[in-house]
């Protein structure tokens, strides 16, 4: 593998001491005859980027026409003939067009430094590049750029030459540590000269280390053909890691992305099963807050019923006490008047025939039948209030185990909530690579 080629010139309409104006160049890259005298076959051009020939002169010649400078009067002008409008750039490989022909590996490897060129052109250019083509009538495999500063309304071209732009900028910030016109001008074309290498470093970096050409060829640095042998052995290994660099950059570029790929998916999983578990906590919660709430009204249900209960069994006592000392009150009202039957009998049959004995028996038996009504009203009296006390004692003892129950249930509830309720995170933990949250079920 050879050496990198690449050279850049400015032109304007009216043409260099050799007569090559823009009109010349377009000719001699459109290969008309009177352009191509140095080429023994002339073929026509091959366009690998942007606008054909033709295209790209007309482009040129009508912003060249529009365009205007403003001069210190402050009057726009048109441009002057001499004023640049046109830059060039050409860049060439080491392989012959013979050798392109007859190696489909060469020609592979030409084309691949054809598109690392166009690729730092375009880096260089941007919109101003318009147009690339390749040459394939000469001996070496090379290529022209064309660029037309369309967007700049005074068209300057030379605004691309690096080497050109560096000496103005030097020039225009003037003498430094009183040094005289010859020192500066010396300084700029120092500037130049930096400047030009350095844009021939960047063409190196980005198009002839990948594509294994030596920075300068043997002659320009009196290299013996050993040394320069080794130089081009070494620029190929240099090719050779870098493509193996890139292969290997691109394998971990795509390891990288199929394992940010699975990680999304896992990510996305794990996030999907969290949200269905959150999504049944919350719903197990919210039918254990139901259920915890219905057993609460339940219980509060069976708390006033069994203090209903207490009410309706304490006034059942109150009514069987009434009921006992009435009941003895009775009997013994009862008792007294059954001593006086046999009083009054022997009265009686002393008076039987009294109008006053009479009267007494007749009050008396009314009075006998008073009391044997009221002890026949108190005794149903009394067998009510111990039916409905039983029926209380009943009733209180079934509301006490219902309460027992409900109690049993809503503790039961209780523990079931702390089950189902999610476990809370713990500060600065985090879900390791493939791992799933997991709910509070067991």
């Amino acid at each position: 593998m050879g050496f990198q080629f690449v050279h850049l010139e400015s032109f304007s309409r009216k043409g260099d001491a050799h007569g090559r104006g823009t009109a010349f160049i377009f000719a001699e890259a459109s290969r008309k005859p009177e352009a191509s005298i140095h080429v023994a076959n002339p073929a026509p051009p091959v366009v690998v980027y942007g606008l054909d020939v033709a295209e790209v002169e007309a482009l040129h010649d009508a912003a060249a026409d529009a365009a205007r400078t403003t001069p210190k009067d402050g009057k726009p002008r048109k441009l002057r003939k001499d004023h640049k409008t046109l830059h060039t750039v050409i860049a060439s490989h080491p392989y012959t067009m013979d050798e392109i022909r007859d190696d489909p590996a060469k020609r592979n490897e030409a084309d691949l430094w054809e598109k690392r060129t166009i690729d730092w052109l375009r880096s260089q250019y941007g919109d101003d590049l318009k147009s690339v083509v390749r040459h394939e009538d000469e001996s070496h495999y090379h290529i022209h750029a064309y660029v037309v500063p369309t967007d700049d309304p005074e068209m300057r071209a030379l605004r691309h030459h690096p080497g050109v732009t560096a000496k103005r900028a030097a020039m225009a910030a003037g003498p430094i540590e009183a040094e005289d016109s010859k020192a500066l001008s010396k300084r700029g074309d120092g500037a130049y000269k930096g400047a030009m290498r350095a844009w021939q470093e960047s063409y190196h970096e980005v198009v002839g280390i990948p594509c294994g050409l030596a920075r300068l060829g043997p002659r320009r640095r009196n290299l013996p053909r050993g040394e320069w042998q080794r130089e081009k052995a070494q620029a190929k290994a240099l090719q050779a890691a870098l493509e193996r660099a890139a292969v290997v950059k691109m394998k971990i570029e795509t390891h990288i992305v199929t394992k940010k790929a699975e990680v999304e998916t896992l990510v996305s999983t794990a996030e999907t099963e969290a949200a269905a578990l959150r999504a049944e906590a919350d719903a197990a919660m919210a039918e254990a807050a139901q259920r915890l709430a219905a057993a609460k009204a339940a219980t509060e249900a069976a708390k006033a019923a069994h203090d209903a209960a207490i009410k309706e069994q304490t006034k059942a006592r109150g009514m069987m006490s009434f009921v006992r000392e009435e009941t003895a009150r009775v009997a013994a009202q009862a008792a007294r008047l059954q001593k006086l039957p046999s009083i009054l009998r022997t009265v009686f049959d002393g008076w039987r025939h009294s109008k006053v004995a009479d009267r007494i028996r007749a009050a008396l038996e009314s009075d006998m039948s008073a009391l044997r009504e009221r002890a026949s009203s108190a005794l149903e009296q009394a067998a009510k209030a111990d039916a409905a006390r039983q029926k209380a004692v009943e009733r209180a003892s079934s509301l006490d185990a219902a309460l027992a129950e409900t109690e049993a249930q809503r503790d039961a509830l209780r523990r079931e909530v702390a089950r189902l309720r999610p476990p809370e995170p713990t500060p600065g933990a985090s879900l390791g690579p493939g791992m799933k949250p997991t709910s509070g079920r067991r």
